[in-house]
């Protein structure tokens, strides 16, 4: 039984951490100063963009943990919980593909 919890929260470890190293390793590579011009590592995110992924994680994983997919049903799972994160998502790509300023 928990196993299947264990496995999804190597995976949002995993995720975290591909977010946030590569922050950690350019404060780190302050001291170079021949650099031109500083690279990022990472976009700045806005606060409701961080809530947006939160809380898209926190749906898959209360959805992993109400309908235990490594116990019954995957596909109910998939159906419960992924779908409506990708329409989501999915909308919010184009809505903002729409708002950009320049076109092509």
């Amino acid at each position: 039984m928990l196993s299947g919890i264990h496995e999804i929260l190597v995976l949002v470890v995993i995720i975290l951490a591909i977010f946030f190293i590569p922050r950690l390793l350019a404060k780190g590579d302050q001291s170079n100063a021949s650099r031109p011009m500083p690279i990022k590592s990472m976009l700045v995110l806005s606060g409701r963009l961080r809530l947006a992924i939160f809380v898209s994680i926190l749906w898959i994983f209360l959805t992993a943990i109400y309908f235990q997919p490594w116990q019954r049903d995957l596909i109910l799972f998939l159906s419960g919980a992924m779908i409506p994160i990708l329409v989501g998502w999915g909308a919010y790509w184009v809505i903002t593909g729409f708002k950009r300023k320049n076109r092509w």
